[in-house]
């Protein structure tokens, strides 16, 4: 199977920066001041930066004649996309499920690369997006096709619901509702193992593994990577594994896989992190071609990012969106439902 060959450092594509000015600050124009402290920053990104109210001070925006002071604190959003690589609209199939002037909800199929990459200059989400776009507005430059708003992102194998800003401002209030962990994201994971607690959550950074570059890692002690904090919830236990809830309060890179495997249950053929092997069960050879089928029928990591919450940036209502399982997950999951029950205890 074919790792994917796009991987960044987080879900969430946003970095941002924060400044806590010290006392001795004199008072200066916040563009002046973001100016010296902000790498290859111009003036005029800056300011625009402000207008999008991707700077705040204090929590709130502010105009780009306010001045800094003493004990001030600057939150800084940064809005580039990590790639550079110019995008081909192309004609694929999109599932949208919800669509205004602001946003569009996307349900991802399975083996679909969200972004192009090094190993994935076409193909992807983003491609097809450019195309559907340009249906509505052949007029859309080059320019602002590629600056469209990918906010967050799931991986190539993972099923399921992502959202996407239509405008600058949409792109800009849905990174911050990212950031400060206020969307609500809800996948199902079938994982190997069964759990001695109905409900738990787990914490550990996750980042880059020093010796495997393409995997991820947790690092309990946080002396690497980001962060990162994983709820989960037992819906259905089948002895030798279980179906899982797991709610996201960050989105690091291959977070749940990753998370999962750190506490003994891998995702159930997850190529990447040890699940597409027999991790708990029998020696029996039945058993074995029964793991065989079910690799089968479902050829990927069993992860589907099945709701998806936020708050609208423009009506400011909370807005749920509900992806159902996809045939490959639904069909494993009743195939281990009925091994379950004709398994003699």
């Amino acid at each position: 199977m074919n790792h994917e060959d796009e991987i960044q450092e987080s879900e969430e594509l946003f970095e941002k920066l924060v400044l806590e000015i010290d006392k001795g600050q004199e008072p200066l124009r916040i563009d002046k001041f973001l100016m010296t402290r902000v790498e290859g920053a111009t003036r005029n990104k800056i300011q625009q930066a402000i207008e999008n109210e991707m700077v705040l001070v204090n929590d709130k925006p502010v105009k780009t004649n306010y001045k800094v002071k003493a004990f001030d604190k600057i939150i800084v959003y940064d809005d580039r996309h990590p790639e550079t690589s110019d995008i081909i609209p192309e004609n694929i199939p999109l599932t949208i499920i919800y669509e205004d002037d602001d946003l569009m909800v996307i349900n991802k199929p399975v083996g679909m690369v969200v972004h192009p990459g090094s190993g994935n200059p076409n193909g992807t989400l983003v491609n097809a997006v450019a195309y559907y776009l340009l249906q509505q507005n052949p007029s859309l430059s080059e320019e602002e096709l590629s600056r469209f708003g990918l906010v967050h992102r799931i991986d190539k194998n993972t099923s399921g619901l992502l959202v996407m800003a239509k405008t600058k401002e949409a792109m800009s209030n849905l990174a911050k509702q990212f950031f400060n962990h206020t969307v609500h994201r809800r996948y199902i994971a079938l994982v190997w193992g069964d759990f001695e607690e109905n409900e738990g959550t787990i914490t550990g950074h996750v980042g880059r593994h020093q010796r495997f570059r393409k995997l991820f890692t947790t690092y309990p002690d946080g002396e690497h990577g980001k962060d990162a904090i994983t709820h989960y919830k037992i819906l259905e236990r089948f002895n030798y594994v279980t179906l899982v809830e797991c709610r996201l309060e960050t989105g690091r890179t291959h977070q749940i896989r990753v998370h999962m495997q750190y506490i003994g249950h891998p995702l159930f053929n997850d190529d990447f992190y040890g699940g597409d092997k027999i991790v708990k069960g029998t020696v029996f050879t039945r058993y074995k071609q029964f793991i065989d089928n079910c690799f089968e029928i479902c050829p990927r990591q069993a992860l589907h990012a099945a709701e998806l919450g936020f708050i609208h940036p423009t009506t400011k209502k909370e807005m749920v969106f509900k992806s159902e399982l996809p045939e490959d997950m639904h069909q494993v999951i009743e195939k281990w439902r009925k091994y379950a029950v004709a398994k003699p205890h």
